[in-house]
């Protein structure tokens, strides 16, 4: 009878939490939801209940959203403004003194992935100022807001992103589940992404790894685990060791707006390249992509992408992303 009692008062609880939450505007007891819930126990097992009483405790957070809602005056985009967001003298100065105080740490994820010191302080650096800027929303309430109410105005791209946030929130559960962990415990960025290398769930799960063997991963508060972490993610994205990133190059002609509109995937050779009017001296004859560097009223810049510059890419798949950790990784060196 005891026990029956108890069920009954457990069942009441969470009935009980459930309602009040949803009152006041949490995801709680939105069919959408609901669904997630049972497809999470379905296909990992997951206890409905705890599941609902954890969306019970979040609300949809009005900040992401408009975070991923394009501006309403988006203006030009700027290569020199993306640089000197990221080449300035605070990183330099703070990317400096974090190389100083885990020269040892970067020297081993060097040693056994190829990647240089500089590139990862760099990828540190532009991510989060060396864990000065992790993000401070709920992780579990940031995914659950883009993965049930990203935001419409371009339908079929907002069902493709929100479900890309649904698996997110999905790799989320399963590493807080790994990791003993409550889900709510975890903090970041507006769009769910995690610790000094704001790695998202997925990649915190895929790639995450233990810089200083001490048995645990905290890419939140050890520099150690997000340098080994940042240096594997680029290994197995097919980092070459000692290989080249990038060089400068001149263009003439009209020929190589052919060479911009195929992308930034490695394909022709420099050599190549001079029959459509592209100029590079002393550039490695390998496999290299045309980047261009746009300013407003400014010369664009023009540089060829090898193939490590692609693996930049794909920590962040932007070129003015790839090409700033270039230049900021550069700029550490000299003063290291």
């Amino acid at each position: 009878m005891m026990k029956l009692l108890l069920q009954i008062l457990s069942l009441l609880f969470s009935l009980s939490a459930s309602s009040i939450a949803t009152a006041a505007g949490s995801f709680a007891g939105r069919s959408d939801v609901g669904a997630f819930i049972t497809e999470m126990h379905e296909k990992h097992g997951f206890d409905t209940e705890k599941l609902t009483l954890s969306f019970a405790r979040i609300k949809p957070i009005p900040a992401v959203i408009k975070a991923v809602l394009p501006p309403s005056d988006p203006g030009i985009r700027s290569w020199q403004a993306y640089r000197d967001r990221f080449v300035e003298p605070k990183r330099l100065r703070l990317g400096t003194n974090f190389w100083r105080k885990y020269q040892d740490a970067l020297l081993a994820a060097k040693a056994q992935t190829g990647v240089p010191e500089e590139i990862i302080v760099a990828i540190i650096g532009i991510e989060t100022i060396y864990g000065r800027n992790t993000g401070k929303f709920v992780t579990l309430a940031a995914l659950a807001t883009l993965a049930f109410d990203y935001p419409r105005a371009d339908p079929i791209h907002a069902e493709s992103r929100a479900a890309l946030f649904r698996r997110e929130l999905e790799e989320l559960l399963l590493l807080a589940r790994e990791t003993q962990r409550d889900p709510l415990s975890f903090t970041g960025s507006y769009a769910g992404a995690l610790g000094l290398p704001q790695f998202l769930p997925s990649s915190v799960r895929k790639f995450a790894a233990d810089g200083d063997s001490d048995g645990r991963i905290d890419l939140a508060g050890n520099p150690a685990d997000a340098i080994a972490s940042v240096a594997g993610f680029l290994k197995e994205h097919g980092w070459e060791r000692d290989a080249p990133i990038a060089v400068t190059a001149n263009v003439s002609g009209d020929e190589f707006v052919n060479l911009i509109e195929e992308g930034i995937a490695p394909r022709l050779k420099p050599s190549e390249l001079l029959a459509y009017g592209v100029v590079s001296s002393d550039a490695p004859d390998l496999p290299v992509a045309l980047i261009d560097l746009v300013t407003p009223q400014q010369p664009t810049e023009y540089r060829l992408g090898y193939g490590n510059f692609y693996v930049l890419t794909r920590y962040n798949r932007s070129s003015f992303y790839a090409m700033a950790v270039y230049d900021l990784a550069r700029e550490l060196r000299v003063r290291h």
